[in-house]
């Protein structure tokens, strides 16, 4: 049965949602793992949707990524199935048969080609998916379908989630109004591996392939490729991006012609919101830390010393206990292993400096840097001294609540 999470301190409500031309979906519960919610959602797509996809980079994938990559080498999508609960992750020959019938199943029920409907699982690692079970649910979930079922999509997805993920945005494409909306899951075994989370977004513009793709992993690198909860990178994790076509915009040369300025500004924004409800949705989180770095040899090496200031347990409980234990950042700046010179570093915490060029700034007065640990949202900031390299990574505290959450994840 499924248990019922307290809301993070940190949610934030489901945003006014709309339709998307060319799209229908909706959830059902089809007793995978849980009893009384929903977890099964389908998509559907209108023909001559074209998909882009980004997914982990775990070298233990489950087998709903095989098929999802294998599948986006096609290039086109009509269907998207999803289940909560089981990840269909290291399970063999039955994982990948349960992908091949759960595939079929859905392109009977759409009418297209099972090589045009891509599959994502999430949930607990090691436990042969039911198949029967969604085999059986398919058939009424695909009459059940609306352009109105963001809501219900959003909340079959989670697993350990505490609230349903989902943004929205309206541009234009030349003269062209057109929409992107999308919606995520995650909260735990988070890091910056791809996405480790599972993100479907889609719009109704008219993109190819080819710029749908370059468009998606530009977004990606700046949003789930920047956020981190526990350093873990999970086995199932995905992110999709379909295009409709149905609002009719002339189509694009490629991903860098002008008429996408707005699109490709929308898009990021998108993913960026989704990423960062993912880390508000941390388990157990209570704070949300924006960590940026200045003064690095490489925007990579800030990346890499940002990173391992969040996912450091030193540096996130200090956080989750409002102390203001600024040593522990310059720990973790050190551990890096990336160029950094104790003589050089400045630390800051909510834009006071507290130490410059490897040093306490004198007169430091710890007052503010207190009262902005007792807030929800925590900046860290680092000026390595050395070059031009910068990068910004969120992640979150780290509580109790982790350790209840996955203590009993599977009971």
């Amino acid at each position: 049965m499924a248990k019922t999470l307290s809301p993070s301190p940190l949610a934030r409500p489901l945003p006014e949602l709309a339709e998307i031309s060319g799209l229908r979906l909706g959830a059902v519960a089809a007793g995978i793992r849980y009893t009384g919610r929903s977890d099964l959602m389908l998509m559907e797509f209108a023909p001559g949707t074209t998909v882009a996809g980004v997914f982990t980079r775990s070298k233990c994938p489950g087998a709903p990524i095989d098929w999802s990559k294998a599948a986006l080498s096609e290039g086109k999508a009509r269907a998207l199935l999803v289940n909560s609960g089981n990840a269909n992750v290291f399970t063999g020959r039955a994982g990948v048969l349960a992908t091949q019938t759960s595939a079929a199943a859905t392109a009977r029920a759409v009418q297209c080609s099972a090589t045009e409907v891509f599959l994502a699982s999430t949930g607990v690692i090691g436990e042969r998916l039911p198949t029967e079970k969604i085999v059986e649910a398919i058939p009424a979930l695909h009459e059940s379908l609306q352009e109105d079922g963001w809501a219900d999509a959003a909340r079959a997805i989670m697993t350990t989630d505490t609230f349903p993920k989902a943004a929205r945005r309206d541009i234009r494409i030349g003269e062209t109004p057109v929409r992107i909306q999308g919606i995520a899951k995650g909260s735990g075994m988070v890091a910056p591996d791809m996405a480790t989370m599972l993100g479907f977004v889609a719009t109704d513009a008219a993109l190819p392939n080819d710029v749908l793709q370059a468009l998606l992993r530009e977004g990606i690198d700046q949003s789930f490729n920047s956020i981190t909860v526990d350093s873990d990178t999970s086995t199932s994790d995905m992110v999709l991006l379909f295009a409709t076509g149905k609002a009719g915009n002339d189509t694009p040369a490629n991903a860098a012609d002008p008429a996408l300025r707005d699109f490709r500004a929308a898009l990021h924004s998108v993913l960026h919101e989704l990423a960062l409800m993912v880390v508000r949705d941390g388990e157990g989180a209570t704070k949300l830390m924006t960590i940026r770095v200045t003064g690095a040899t490489s925007n990579e090496s800030a990346r890499r010393i940002a990173l391992s200031v969040g996912n450091s347990p030193l540096v996130k409980t200090a956080i989750a206990g409002e102390d203001a234990n600024w040593g522990r950042i310059v720990m973790a700046v050190g551990k890096a292993d990336e160029p950094a010179n104790r003589d050089t570093l400045s630390v800051a915490i909510g834009g006071t400096w507290i130490a410059r060029l490897g040093t306490v700034v004198e007169g430091y007065d710890e007052t503010p840097v207190v009262a902005h640990m007792k807030g929800q949202e925590i900046d860290i900031q680092i000026d390595l001294g050395l070059a031009n390299g910068h990068a910004t990574i969120w992640s979150c505290d780290l509580t109790h609540g982790y350790i209840d959450i996955n203590g009993s994840y599977r009971s």
